[in-house]
């Protein structure tokens, strides 16, 4: 599964769009938005959306809670590579989240988010 060419998109905005799906108190630190996909992370896990079909009516919302990924990965972009990737490994599936964003886009943030909430508990 994957996300490619996202480019990093209003956590505010996130929250908003997806308030139905968050608990009392979970805030979206960072998100990344393609034409119609989405990743956002929160202070308690990282959620996937993947808008599906012609419509785009049909949206599946896959979340991993922090204690789930098993590791990670992130790579900033470079003078022939345009983008940045993350990878994210998660227990009880065969292939990695990987997510190709804009080399705008701070990966480097994501990696704290990802490390603050892995490493260092809530």
């Amino acid at each position: 599964m994957g996300l490619f060419n996202a480019t990093e998109t209003n956590p505010a905005t996130v929250a908003r769009d997806y308030a139905p799906v968050l608990i009392e108190g979970e805030q979206v630190l960072i998100a990344f938005k393609t034409v119609r996909d989405l990743i956002f992370l929160t202070n308690y896990r990282l959620c996937s959306v993947n808008v599906q079909g012609l419509t785009g009516r049909k949206v599946e919302i896959e979340s991993i809670p922090y204690r789930s990924i098993v590791r990670w990965s992130i790579e900033r972009a470079g003078t022939f590579d345009m983008d940045a990737d993350l990878v994210v490994w998660i227990a009880g599936t065969d292939e990695p989240l990987e997510v190709k964003v804009s080399a705008s886009a701070n990966i480097v943030g994501v990696q704290q988010v990802l490390a603050r909430h892995i490493l260092g508990g809530r």
